[in-house]
């Protein structure tokens, strides 16, 4: 039959090779491409922010993954230190004593209380613990490597400069507009700046030229050349034996007052260097004075300094010296939290979601209850953390700061996830495994645990190990319920007492104005970011090895 239309004509076939069609296909091939090339587009973009990040931190953190270290000679007096009670040695003094005999021209108490600033303040106890740890070397000399203070830290690693410029930009701005006006200029080795200087009778008096005010005179001159700036910073300018330059004219030539005179006064020492070197530079202020860089650059001469791997990072407890600061109390904190969520969350969070997926009846209160678990799993962590606050430490007063607190938190948060990673998991499972179980004769709780569940773990776990590294990574929670207690040992931690977490510990440090942490706070993310990808590796793993195909 021919197709007809509503007049009974014949309908044309189409024409799949004419120009309009060919523009359509051509269209939606460009359109194909153009989609393509956003998707690619979008990838590259988000791996690109993914590679800055990383390139970030390991640029910043990368110095705290090594330390720098002095090999020292320490001779273990046994006459100062008891066999018997190694520990009640003083240390301080041996090592002090040690560290100066490399230097033995340094002999004033200044320059003594200099030098063993170069040592960090725990190079005490580094040789204390290795003589604790080898009793047998008391009485020898032998070589212990004790870590340098934090300035000399990152001077070694090249992140703090010798030298640091000693203007800020707009002192260069200032400067520039009196060399555009040609009157600055340097005679005699000395750089000068050339003013006109009313010289005010009012202010100088003929029979007392020594007692006139010139520094306002000064003032006055030198401010005409800055008639538009609002701040007073063109005065650092000048040095301070200015009004003494003016002063000296005028007495060598009392007949200027009460007229303008030109005055050749003295930059300041950072001026003067910009203008006869182009830069004005000035010692670190973390360094006391230039013999801070002889004494270093005679150790690293001799090749007594190293530079080994640090693993104080990972051995050692929080400190407010950067050289000496460690995760060990974070790591340990962590663990402790971690292992509480998991002890409550995994066992409640799939009875749960057992109960609710295969034996809970469908009516209007479990569905309120998947809704609101639906909700919780996409709820701000900071709920979860005031929620932590009112009732575990307000209500139950359950011990501030203690992973049992924090580790309670985190499983409310974490609940959520578990639940509905494991409903997924079961649904996953076919109907007839049940149905083949119940035709043999097993009951619903046998088919449940004997079959369905354990086909189901690996989506558990892969849920269960996610939810976890999520609440590794959390935060305000944490903080909340004051799980930041600054741990300078680890030795009594416990699930009540105090502890830090790794995210915590990336707070406070990052907080601190040390130089030192900065590395250390971008070190401490790349740890967490390390276990963070170690967990989802774990949970890929799992979900690959123990996935069953049916």
């Amino acid at each position: 039959m021919t197709d007809t239309t509503a007049d009974g004509s014949a309908a044309r076939a189409h024409d799949w090779k004419s120009p309009a069609a060919k523009q359509r296909v051509r269209r939606r091939y460009r359109s194909d491409i153009r989609l393509q090339a956003f998707g690619i587009g979008a990838i590259a973009i988000a791996v690109g922010l993914l590679l800055t990040l990383f390139a970030s931190l390991i640029h910043a953190g990368y110095a705290a993954f090594t330390t720098t270290k002095v090999n020292l000679s320490v001779h273990l007096d046994p006459t100062q230190i008891n066999r018997e009670d190694p520990s009640s040695a003083n240390y301080r003094k041996i090592v002090f004593d040690a560290f100066q005999s490399l230097f033995p021209d340094v002999t004033s108490p200044r320059d003594r209380r200099e030098l063993r600033r170069i040592m960090s303040s725990g190079a005490p106890y580094i040789v204390r613990d290795f003589v604790i740890a080898n009793p047998d070397k008391i009485g020898q000399t032998v070589t212990i490597p004790v870590s340098l203070s934090d300035p000399y830290d990152q001077l070694n690693k090249g992140v703090i400069p010798r030298q640091i410029d000693a203007l800020s930009p707009d002192r260069y701005v200032l400067f520039d507009r009196l060399k555009r006006r040609n009157v600055v200029a340097v005679k005699d080795d000395d750089a000068v700046v050339e003013i006109d200087a009313y010289i005010d009778p009012a202010k100088v008096n003929s029979n007392d030229i020594a007692s006139g005010d010139f520094l306002s005179i000064v003032r006055e001159g030198f401010r005409a050349y800055f008639d538009r700036v609002n701040t007073v910073a063109y005065e650092e300018i000048l040095a301070d034996n200015a009004p003494e330059t003016l002063k000296s004219q005028v007495m060598a030539a009392p007949d200027s007052i009460g007229k303008t005179v030109r005055v050749a006064l003295p930059l300041s020492e950072h001026y003067a260097s910009l203008l006869k070197t182009g830069e004005a530079k000035m010692r670190n202020p973390r360094f006391s004075s230039d013999n801070d860089f002889v004494w270093f650059d005679s150790l690293k001469d001799r090749k007594l300094i190293t530079t080994p791997f640090s693993w104080e990072l990972f051995t050692n407890a929080d400190s407010r010296f950067p050289e000496l600061a460690g995760l060990a109390g974070a790591l340990v904190g962590s663990f402790l939290a971690l292992l509480t969520c998991f002890l409550l969350s995994f066992p409640i969070g799939i009875a749960t979601a057992v109960y609710l997926e295969e034996f809970a009846p469908k009516n209007r209160w479990t569905d309120l209850i998947e809704v609101n678990i639906n909700n919780l799993a996409a709820g701000p962590s900071v709920v979860f953390g005031l929620l932590g606050l009112a009732v575990f430490l307000g209500f139950f007063g359950l011990p501030r700061s203690a992973p049992l607190v924090g580790g309670m938190v985190l499983s409310l948060m974490t609940l959520p996830t578990i639940i509905v990673a494991t409903r997924a998991a079961l649904k996953s499972v076919p109907p007839s495994i049940r149905e083949a179980a119940l035709g043999v004769g097993a009951s619903k709780h046998q088919v449940m645990f004997h079959h369905v569940l354990p086909l189901a773990m690996p989506g558990i776990l892969t849920g269960t190990i996610i939810g976890l590294a999520q609440a590794l990574g959390e935060t305000a929670p944490l903080l909340l319920i004051g799980m930041n207690a600054f741990i300078p040992s680890i030795e009594n931690m416990g699930v009540l007492q105090p502890a830090m977490a790794l995210p915590t510990q990336i707070f406070a440090w990052a907080d601190s104005p040390e130089r030192g942490f900065v590395s250390r706070t971008s070190a401490a993310i790349l740890v967490l970011l390390g276990f963070l990808v170690v967990m989802n590796i774990i949970a890929v793993y799992l979900r690959q090895r123990l996935e069953r195909k049916w």
